[in-house]
């Protein structure tokens, strides 16, 4: 089912999307992905799952932090630059200055096998969140031209490439998208060549 894109809300200001993005960066350990779809499309509304999909596509594709690029292009969508910056900077800021204090915690306790074992647990509770999102997201695949069987081949393709082969990751983001943007290519085409009549 789609969602309807003209029922979405929209931020206020930048100083709202500053704030939305700041609470978003706290709650993430690993990584937010996992907590900013949630907080995106379903708590907020700022976007559909399709949408929030489509700019994840975009985000992990380009150089750098996926969740940065996705911070700046959602504000980038809402206020131009100056809403970029705003989410990047709700982003950054304050983890920024918990990830110092904790680096110094580190470096005094990091032998203390207590610490140890936590940050390992944490490793496999940000895992399992990142996978719960995957399967939360799945059901945006039904509307996309690539179909959920080609999208479930690829990613197939993907981990067996870099987790059991161990080629580098490059390559197969490159190697992969090329296929899939193809693919997808072929299948837009006759919409773009024959647009929907009123």
């Amino acid at each position: 089912m789609v969602e309807d894109s003209s029922a979405l809300a929209q931020p206020s200001s930048k100083k709202e999307l500053f704030v939305a993005f700041t609470l978003l960066a706290l709650q993430g350990f690993g990584g937010v992905l996992a907590v900013a779809q949630r907080v995106l499309c379903e708590q907020r509304r700022w976007l559909t799952r399709e949408q929030f999909v489509e700019i994840l596509a975009v985000a992990q594709v380009l150089p750098g932090p996926n969740v940065c690029n996705l911070a700046l292009m959602i504000g980038d969508r809402f206020f131009g630059w100056r809403g970029a910056f705003a989410a990047l900077a709700g982003m950054m800021a304050l983890p920024l200055i918990i990830v110092l204090l904790l680096t110094a915690l580190y470096a005094e306790y990091s032998m203390n096998p207590a610490v140890s074992g936590a940050l390992r647990g944490m490793g496999a509770v940000s895992a399992g969140l990142i996978f719960g999102t995957g399967l939360k997201l799945v059901g945006a695949l039904r509307t996309s031209p690539m179909q959920v069987p080609v999208c479930a081949a690829l990613l197939v393709s993907a981990f067996a490439s870099v987790a059991l082969l161990r080629w580098p990751l490059v390559w197969i983001i490159l190697a992969l998208g090329v296929v899939a943007c193809g693919y997808a290519w072929m299948r837009l085409k006759p919409r773009i060549a024959a647009p929907e009549r009123p």
